[in-house]
């Protein structure tokens, strides 16, 4: 009676708990981009109101110019087009006043002419419609030309001159009207590209042919953009409007390079011509049949919702033994057992009452039902919810069944057979069976063979003959980027980083919000205002998440090395800490922002009667519905980065080792209360990637989380992520692993692009805009990076765990507060680990100790170490 009585206070304790936490899941869809009208009216901020009236003015001047009558839709298509072809050659004028009204002029065209149309639905048929007569002419190519004229100007004396904490919304009038018309025509031409829309396939893929082909100056567009982020970066053009720079960057990148199905379907052609199977299983398609699972609840739930009065007993002082027992009772208990009340005993309420104490119910991640009550029903026996399979099939690599061998030689035979993948001699039948299990699930990833061709070469540099170089978007782009990649990884991350909900504000960092403040502060309008800035970050950090998770994806199925060049340098700008830092928020709140005001959102602000805004009108009440509300960009934003997280740490030991060190478990716990099931794969796996080191009390805490990973992340065979005596649970080095890695990647480089990695060299070493005095500043390159001393395994002491020792009592010494860096560091252009690209170049200035000592170095380190020449 008394087990009784505490389970049934253990289990409403529960129930109140996951109360609280549970509720429908996010009807989130996860795809390359939001709707076509909200991509669009992110490119206005709210302060750019005022100037969509100039844009007609400038049309009504220009008509007048022309003896024609202000309507554009009354002309006849030979008149719309001479008119364009006017306005092309008003661009290319001296007069900077005559050519921008050329400009705006164009602006309200590809704008849809709002003016005229009494609907949203008109106003984009005339975009389209416009969009089609305006590429055709040339008019993109004019604008890239006025682009190239105003970056040039960014360096005039009377633009440097100018503090960063002065620019306004003025300031970057011109470019914004340029880049406004340059996303317009890219953004419609890709919707309609998606639509495959008939009228717009041939101009879809001459513009796609157009921005993956250098421009006239030998340049990309996405590169010329990069440039422009960077300089923007360095202080040297701070009027740069970023927001608009990184949403078209994006958009030519997503148009240029492919999205998600363009992702599929290439990364099967690889490995058909690889020899491999096609990969059935996609993560996007798996993950929408997925169920949300309920959030693990944290200590602060439990004391929250316990009943002090019923003296409930807390699961985390519950002993296993007596948990075993409490299962015992419940099979004892079940209906069906002869000891148990048959539920069929009619009359008897209250003893069914009694026995239904004991019944949780069973959550399935693969269900689509939910118990909103979150009580089982007697009524009528439910069907047990089992699956039949887990969502996934298991993988296994070749490393791990190689592994699996040598262990099962020494424990049976007592040898090993190196490079011997297929012998079973005096192995027992066991072993042969779970040695052909293995093989069946075996998976070879385009990976794996393009890093054995490449060990083949670095092997017989002469007899291997080496694969065609192929000539494919990813490819010109790495290629395009390659010298200057470094530059472009820290100025993306600095932007996110002042985006970033989390980071501070200081007034020596980067001004991301110059396209928004205008000239005169507002006084009855500052709450708008601040929602629009609110809104201007949360589209930034979309852009860049988007465009780092693309150019990853893209470089990765091209080839492995050019993927590991680009996430080296991003884990060197410290990527991994500020992307956890992004996350250490309340993210269910960020999730939920409505920093967005509808009639105030493009096209709706100019078609129509306006009400009057104020007060209560910039309340966004969204739409009346039992859905939870969410904010597409924010959840977007926050996949992206999980993903780029995942992407960065998969096989890394190192670096999962550095998502331990920065208490990344508890910050990764609190995202799973974001119910949508893509999300919390994404979190389950990072989660996964460190269980092992986390240690047996956590991991007995934290059952729930378990249970989800291992009903929701995909099985590795020989994986032993729940229990921690995995081989690779040894103290680790962080230096040595990437110094491996990326000796690797240099010489893939220098063997394929000798020129663009000599530049790269050389830039590395000048440092990005002017900083390199500050390139071992701060964090240090070497060994001591994150505080790690003279201890070699990098972060200091603490062996598998690396945690432990002072190796956190260190990390506050350099700026690192609560596991991460402070802003200054993260946002500082050099910080590195051990320098961006060429930190083997740099000399090297020995100690007077060190020359003192030298021949005593040289006994101990040279002349008495035995060298191994075979492993060598």
């Amino acid at each position: 009676m008394m087990l009784s009585s505490i389970n049934n206070s253990f289990e409403q304790d529960t129930h109140d708990v996951d109360g609280n936490c549970d509720g429908p899941d996010l009807d989130f869809v996860y795809a390359d981009v939001d709707t076509y009208q909200n991509e669009i009216a992110e490119l206005y901020s709210y302060t750019e109101f005022n100037e969509l009236q100039q844009n007609v003015k400038a049309f009504e001047d220009q008509m007048e110019m022309y003896d024609l009558p202000p309507n554009w839709q009354k002309q006849n298509s030979a008149s719309q087009r001479s008119i364009i072809m006017k306005l092309i050659d008003q661009l290319e004028v001296s007069s900077r006043a005559f050519r921008m009204q050329a400009a705006r002029c164009i602006l309200y065209l590809a704008q849809g002419c709002w003016a005229e149309v009494q609907s949203d639905e008109e106003q984009h048929q005339l975009t389209r419609d416009n969009v089609i007569v305006l590429y055709e002419l040339g008019v993109f190519s004019s604008f890239i030309d006025l682009l190239n004229m105003e970056i040039e100007s960014a360096c005039s004396p009377d633009i440097v001159a100018v503090k960063i904490t002065n620019v306004t919304l003025v300031d970057s009038t011109d470019l914004r009207v340029i880049l406004s018309v340059l996303y317009i025509i890219t953004e419609t031409i890709r919707d309609e590209f998606e639509k495959d829309s008939e009228d717009y396939k041939q101009i879809a893929d001459a513009f796609i042919q157009e921005i993956n082909s250098p421009l006239p100056d030998g340049e990309l567009l996405a590169v010329k953009l990069l440039g422009m982020i960077t300089r923007f970066c360095s202080g040297a053009a701070p009027h740069f409007p970023m927001k608009k720079v990184v949403l078209l960057l994006w958009k030519i990148t997503l148009l240029g390079l492919g999205g998600m199905e363009t992702l599929k379907n290439l990364k099967n052609e690889y490995r058909l011509k690889a020899g491999l199977e096609p990969v059935t299983e996609d993560t996007l398609e798996v993950t929408k049949n997925m169920r949300a699972s309920s959030p693990p609840a944290t200590a602060t739930d439990i004391l929250d919702n316990q009943n002090p009065k019923r003296n409930a007993f807390r699961r985390s002082l519950m002993k296993q033994r007596f948990l075993d027992e409490q299962e015992q009772m419940d099979i004892e208990l079940t209906p069906g057992n002869e000891s148990a009340p048959s539920s069929n005993n009619g009359g008897n309420g209250n003893q069914e009452e009694d026995i239904s104490q004991f019944y949780r119910q069973f959550e399935d991640p693969s269900a689509n039902t939910v118990n909103p009550n979150n009580q089982p029903s007697f009524s009528q026996p439910p069907p047990l919810q089992v699956t039949t399979r887990l969502p996934w099939t298991s993988k296994v690599r070749q490393k791990d069944i190689d592994q699996f061998l040598d262990i099962s030689r020494n424990k049976f035979i007592g040898y090993s057979l190196i490079d011997d993948h297929e012998s079973l001699a005096g192995l027992p039948q066991p072993i042969h069976e779970g040695v052909q299990t293995l093989r069946r699930h075996m998976y070879v990833s385009l990976a794996d063979i393009q890093i054995k061709k490449e060990e083949e070469i670095a092997r017989n540099p002469i007899s291997t003959q080496e694969d065609e170089i192929p000539t494919n978007p990813a490819e010109t782009l790495y290629q395009a980027i390659l010298p200057n990649l470094p530059q472009y990884m820290i100025a993306l991350l600095k932007v996110l980083l002042a985006a970033s909900p989390t980071s501070k504000s200081k007034t020596e960092s980067i001004n991301i919000m110059a396209d928004v403040l205008p000239k005169k502060m507002p006084i009855t309008d500052s709450q708008k205002l601040t929602v629009d800035m609110s809104r201007h970050k949360e589209i930034i950090v979309k852009a860049v998440s988007a465009i780092i998770l693309l150019y990853l994806k893209h470089f990765k199925i091209n080839h492995i090395y050019q993927f590991e060049f680009m996430s080296q340098h991003l884990v060197f700008a410290n990527c991994i800490p500020l992307v956890l830092k992004f996350f250490n928020q309340t993210i269910t709140e960020y999730v939920g922002m409505k920093n967005t005001i509808p009639l105030l959102d493009f096209p709706s602000c100019v078609i129509g009667e306006q009400p009057d805004l104020s007060g209560e009108s910039f309340v966004y009440g969204g739409d009346i519905s039992d859905k939870p509300y969410y904010s597409w960009r924010n959840v977007f934003s926050c996949i992206n980065l999980l993903r780029i997280l995942n992407k960065l740490i998969k096989w890394k030991h190192s670096r999962v080792m550095m998502l331990v060190v920065f208490k990344s478990a508890p910050i990764l716990k609190k995202t799973l209360k974001v119910r949508h099931a893509m999300m919390q794969l994404y979190v389950l796996k990072l989660l996964k990637m460190q269980t092992k080191y986390l240690g047996r009390q956590w991991r007995k805490s934290n059952m729930k989380t378990m249970s989800a990973i291992y009903a929701k992340v995909r099985h590795r065979l020989n994986d032993d992520w729940a229990f921690g005596n995995d081989l690779e649970s040894r103290p680790w080095d962080f230096q040595a692993e990437e110094c491996t890695l990326r000796a690797c990647v240099d010489r893939f480089n220098l063997r394929r692009y000798p020129e663009a990695t000599q530049k790269c060299g050389a830039g590395g070493n000048n440092g990005n805009s002017g900083n390199s005095d500050n390139s071992t500043g701060n964090m240090g390159a070497g060994g001591n990076s994150m505080g790690g001393g003279n201890d070699a395994n990098g972060f200091g002491g603490g062996g598998g765990t690396g945690g432990g020792g002072n190796g956190h009592a260190q990390l506050n010494d350099y700026g690192v507060e609560c596991g991460f860096p402070s802003d200054e560091i993260l946002s500082h252009s050099d910080f590195a680990f051990f320098g961006h690209s060429g930190w083997w170049d740099r000399k090297v200035e020995l100690t007077e100790y060190f020359k003192e000592n030298y021949s005593i170095w040289l006994e101990e380190e040279v002349y008495n170490n035995q060298i191994d020449w075979d492993a060598l």
